[in-house]
């Protein structure tokens, strides 16, 4: 622990997450625009995660799927897109410069680069035609206003040509140019993510054109984003900082002394808080539980996660790639884990040891979580798609 430093232990981290990640009964958000502006980022890599996401922190939860799509897709106060180690998220609308030029324009330019050298190894077409294909595109994207990469290729044919990515590889795979095209198009941020083909939990997307946003100064979005992440994520770690944005750790280092942040002691080493947040903070008045989804952005927020789910709990709540599926907590700690069965009824399981009255407090909590979860899911049913042992044993 840091000498000299103010020291933030596990209960006053659970405390901050609690109201800043809008969970506390008392903190809960009128809004998803409110919800994402909190977290900064919610994942999108499982359409149904943004959804359940937004209902856990949601006072009145009933109107989620309508507000959310509404968000979405209606008046884009929120956005779906590449962002941070290369995951989709969704973003509010006034992140869109910040995510593109503090982590989009670095793996934009990797990408590119990868599907150039991929079709030439193949023998395709040379970048000059890639890049009239792509105008073409973009220009039938805009006529559209939205459209699948089916529709797209009935305007651009050439979207329907196939190379073969790792030829003699093990990974050897027969690719179309719409799928790479599109992808390099999405990081790039000239393209994104638009209302599916199906219901809140398909993941058949259309595409549509980015919002338009100014170019920023890739070192001044970089301390903007993460300003804003550890006002609501701190205090945390340089590691935790390097995994969550997948920046080099001179970039981290560069960022926090431009937003002047402040370092704390933690129980595994030194943390950092935004300036003006080093104070003690008080936590919420009653404990809280809450059912959060998996690849929930309060789950995945941190490298280190002692703190708030213990070791132990690890292997039945992660695949195989370290992916968290869907977690049951209990005033700032991941205790056990949920799912949904093919009825529609919410199981969950403890797996925390708990005193008996704690034991007994958590359970009547939960209960009313997993009620208020099925009340807004309706006849939808969720299966996560990142499955993990309890919550396959838990749905069968």
């Amino acid at each position: 622990m840091g000498e000299g430093l103010r020291y933030v232990g596990a209960a006053e981290r659970r405390a901050r997450l609690g109201l800043r990640h809008r969970l506390a009964g008392a903190a809960r958000a009128g809004s998803p625009e409110e919800v994402a502006d909190s977290l900064v980022a919610l994942h999108g890599t499982d359409p149904a995660t943004v959804y359940l996401a937004v209902g856990a922190r949601l006072a009145e939860p009933a109107k989620t799927v309508v507000e959310t799509e509404r968000a979405l897709y209606e008046e884009r106060a929120l956005v779906r897109m590449h962002g941070m180690r290369h995951t989709v998220f969704v973003f509010p609308t006034r992140l869109t410069a910040v995510v593109h030029a503090s982590t989009g324009l670095a793996v934009a330019a990797r990408e590119r680069a990868s599907l150039v050298k991929h079709m030439a190894t193949a023998g395709a077409p040379d970048a000059a035609w890639l890049a009239e294909v792509e105008a073409s595109t973009l220009a039938a994207l805009a006529r559209r206003g939205q459209a699948t990469a089916a529709e797209l290729a009935a305007d651009e044919p050439r979207l329907r040509e196939r190379f073969v990515y790792g030829a003699g590889k093990s990974y050897e795979g027969v690719h179309t140019v719409s799928t790479r095209l599109l992808r390099v198009l999405g990081v790039e941020g000239k393209v994104v993510r638009g209302r599916p083909l199906g219901s809140w939990t398909s993941s058949q997307f259309r595409w549509a054109p980015a919002p338009a946003h100014p170019e920023l100064d890739v070192a001044g979005a970089q301390a903007e984003l993460l300003r804003d992440w550890l006002a609501v994520c701190g205090p945390a770690t340089e590691a935790d900082l390097k995994w969550w944005t997948g920046w080099r750790v001179t970039e981290v280092r560069r960022a926090l002394a431009a937003t002047g942040a402040r370092a704390v002691s933690l129980d595994e080493g030194t943390g950092y808080v935004v300036d003006g947040d080093v104070d003690p903070v008080a936590g919420p008045e009653e404990p809280w539980a809450a059912l959060l989804p998996g690849l929930d952005p309060t789950a995945m927020g941190w490298q280190r996660r002692e703190w708030y789910l213990a070791p132990e709990l690890w292997p039945s709540l992660f695949d195989r790639s370290g992916n968290v599926g869907p977690t049951v907590w209990w005033d700032g700690r991941v205790v056990g884990g949920w799912a949904q069965r093919g009825d529609g009824e919410v199981v969950w399981r403890l797996l925390e040891k708990l005193g008996s009255v704690e034991r007994r407090a958590v359970e009547a909590a939960v209960a009313v979580e997993a009620e208020r979860l099925r009340g807004w899911v309706g006849a939808a049913r969720v299966t996560p798609r990142f499955r993990t042992p309890l919550e396959r044993e838990l749905s069968a």
